[in-house]
């Protein structure tokens, strides 16, 4: 592994330098013009029509996402003018990041299940935060984005780092250590860093970035507002919550992050284990164990 490229760079200021030395793939010249569009004081929902349409997969991604269970719509979309008027611009473009996302890393081998699986715990953090009524913190839409990029930083390394795969394996064993210092301790970043990063150039609130960069961190999470936005702490809980719903109903993806983190995402969430034992049997299966 090289040595540490991070250790002397501001948050900000590792753009570039995680760009150049890590590969974090630029935001999408297509998210560029989607996104122009739809920050007009009237945007044009055919010119936008015209610019998803041009992408043949995108627009079948789109059309696939209104129609998922998880939205829940009563009517189908037909056409992507129908698919932007029901989920409505801001969950559409956080949609069509997220498609585009899992493209850019295709040619990655291995990381079929991790896109499953991350798939899963989006729509069950969807899924949590209607179940918990915090739509003025954490709207579901942003619950369901947030797991969708929360852990892209591990593809990001697994494409650029030999050997990344095999650091994952032990953070996910360890059950005392934090697990981005396990990474530090082999790698040049942590998927949490490179995550965030990936999340603030590509457009994403500055919560969901904050948490991504985060979401490991229970000295963070329980310090709550002093370091966190309260949507970024229930951003994590959410996300951490509905990790461990999916892997007890998959089996997939086990590791010892619950048991570090467990505590601190149900006193954010101010709920206790009947709670969360609830939310296991109340979860729909096409949510937590449907693929996409």
């Amino acid at each position: 592994m090289t040595d540490k490229v991070f250790s002397a760079v501001t948050l900000g200021d590792a753009i570039d330098v995680s760009i150049n030395d890590i590969g974090i793939p630029p935001r999408p010249a297509i998210l560029d013009r989607i996104g122009r569009e739809m920050h007009l004081p009237e945007p044009d929902f055919h010119h936008l029509e015209q610019l998803i349409c041009s992408d043949v997969a995108l627009a079948a991604g789109l059309l696939k996402v209104a129609n998922s269970a998880y939205f829940g719509f009563r009517t189908r979309a037909r056409n992507v003018i129908q698919a932007l008027t029901m989920l409505g611009l801001d969950v559409t473009s956080r949609a069509l990041a997220g498609l585009i996302l899992r493209r850019v890393f295709k040619t990655v081998h291995g990381l079929e299940q991790f896109w499953d699986f991350s798939a899963r715990v989006a729509r069950t953090s969807g899924w949590v935060a209607q179940q918990l009524e915090l739509p003025g913190i954490v709207p579901a839409d942003e619950a369901y984005t947030f797991g969708l990029f929360r852990d892209c930083g591990i593809a990001i390394l697994t494409r650029r780092l030999p050997g990344y795969i095999d650091v994952l394996r032990l953070a996910d064993a360890d059950g005392e250590k934090n697990y981005t210092a396990i990474e530090d301790a082999a790698c040049p970043t942590n998927h949490a860093l490179v995550g965030s990063l990936l999340a603030q150039d590509w457009w994403l609130p500055a919560e969901t970035s904050l948490a991504i960069r985060h979401h490991h961190d229970v000295l963070v999470l329980d310090r709550g507002e002093s370091v966190l936005s309260a949507a970024s702490g229930h951003l994590i809980a959410v996300a951490q919550l509905s990790e461990h719903l999916v892997q007890r109903a998959t089996q997939q993806f086990q590791n010892r992050e619950w048991d570090k983190l467990g505590a601190a995402c149900l006193r954010q969430l101010n709920l206790d284990e009947a709670a969360v034992s609830t939310l296991e049997n109340d979860v729909p299966p096409e949510v937590v164990a449907d693929g996409v």
